[in-house]
């Protein structure tokens, strides 16, 4: 097999491919996307901190004074929000958005939040197990990360079955070569949660909650279109990761059986599990970064004006990193994966989906014991965001 993002085969199991890479071609051009393929971790890691890489190149040319051809106009709704939010600009405007986010997202206020997500994960897991199972990623891990975005941006409960659609819609736009109709639905997503988000801002200005929203709203420097796009970038960041690492890790634990049972019974090394979950089959398959300068990357010189595919999942699996990296370790304590990214793009939200997820795998673990699968999962198609369908699950 080689690297192929649209083949089924390769996107279940991309491991012995990204081996291959890093032996024999760790810096490789994929003339499918025209990106350079970066397979190693040394190499991934410095490159997200390389400030000759921007996730755009928008602040310093055009598209075409960079040698790019201009989106087409009917995606203009959908970049327009995306561009207005902090992970797909660069300073001085990222350091401004980040400045103005971060405040919901010091460590005292998320710790803060630790005993409402634990209410939420308890309720979903108790009507969980009292059904006797189901499909663990609809009915537990979907719903947790949404209702913890929405009750900090302040989405009324009504409107919130929209986000998840809206998200993963507009989500379909990041796979690489999105088909037509992918590229239409995004345009839709992002067009109809913009205006959702505009009108809920409108509201908290005019009367204010204690919620996010209604946060930024009051502030001035932040322009409507900032507000959008960081809360649309919160909501597809703040559960796209944390609904993956879940289904994706119950999937790993119960291929590794053993391990399952070493983490049942002894529930303190929760934190170094979650860690090794996000190391051993990232959801962030991929992230990708303009040359903004020429550069040089394991003696492979590339030019400015390309972009590079920064493979996370290659790179979690670096035998020059980690020891044993094909091995699930629910133990392993050293553990520097790049699932979370680095650099000035590090995920905010890292250490609430840590609370999530360390209280979600907690809850299913406490209250269901005897948590079994009940038939093998199927991934969905798509490669840089990398998830299973459904995971379904028996409890007693």
């Amino acid at each position: 097999m080689r690297f192929d993002p649209w083949n089924p085969d390769f996107v279940a199991s991309p491991y012995a491919v990204y081996d291959e890479l890093r032996r024999e071609a760790p810096v490789s051009f994929f003339e499918p996307t025209g990106q350079w393929l970066i397979a190693r971790h040394a190499d991934v890691n410095a490159l997200l901190r390389d400030r000759r890489l921007g996730r755009s190149y928008l602040h310093l040319a055009t598209h075409e004074e960079f040698g790019r051809e201009p989106e087409p106009d009917f995606q203009e709704p959908f970049w327009r929000v995306i561009r207005a939010g902090m992970l797909d600009v660069e300073p001085p405007v990222h350091t401004r958005l980040r400045r103005l986010v971060s405040k919901a997202f010091t460590p005292r206020m998320v710790e803060s939040m630790r005993p409402r997500v634990r209410a939420i994960v308890e309720g979903l897991v108790d009507d969980f197990v009292e059904k006797g199972g189901g499909d663990l990623i609809a009915e537990v891990a979907e719903p947790l990360p949404v209702t913890v975005i929405a009750e900090m941006l302040g989405v009324p409960d009504a409107d919130r079955h929209l986000l998840r659609p809206w998200s993963a819609d507009i989500c379909g736009m990041y796979e690489l070569n999105p088909s037509q109709e992918a590229q239409h639905t995004a345009v839709r997503a992002a067009s109809e949660f913009s205006d959702y988000l505009k009108g809920l801002a409108r509201a908290r200005r005019a009367a204010p909650g204690e919620d996010l929203i209604s946060a930024l709203a009051q502030i001035e420097e932040l322009t409507e279109d900032e507000l959008v796009g960081t809360c649309v970038l919160l909501l597809n960041a703040g559960h796209e990761a944390t609904v993956n690492v879940t289904g994706n890790g119950w999937w790993s634990l119960f291929r590794n059986p053993s391990e399952l049972v070493r983490l049942r019974e002894d529930l303190s090394l929760l934190p170094t599990a979650v860690e090794e979950l996000m190391r051993y089959d990232t959801p962030l398959q991929m992230f990708e970064r303009w040359v903004l300068e020429d550069i040089e990357v394991g003696g492979v010189s590339i030019p400015k004006g390309v972009e590079i595919a920064l493979l996370f999942g290659s790179a979690n699996r670096d035998p020059e990193v980690f020891d044993r990296p094909d091995t699930l370790d629910v133990g392993r304590a050293d553990n520097p994966h790049i699932s979370f990214g680095a650099g000035i793009h590090f995920c905010l939200g890292a250490p609430l989906a840590r609370i999530e997820l360390v209280e979600s795998f907690g809850a299913l673990l406490r209250r269901a014991p005897d948590i079994a699968l009940v038939e093998e999962p199927e991934w969905n198609p798509g490669y840089i965001i990398r998830g299973l369908r459904s995971l379904d699950v028996s409890c007693g």
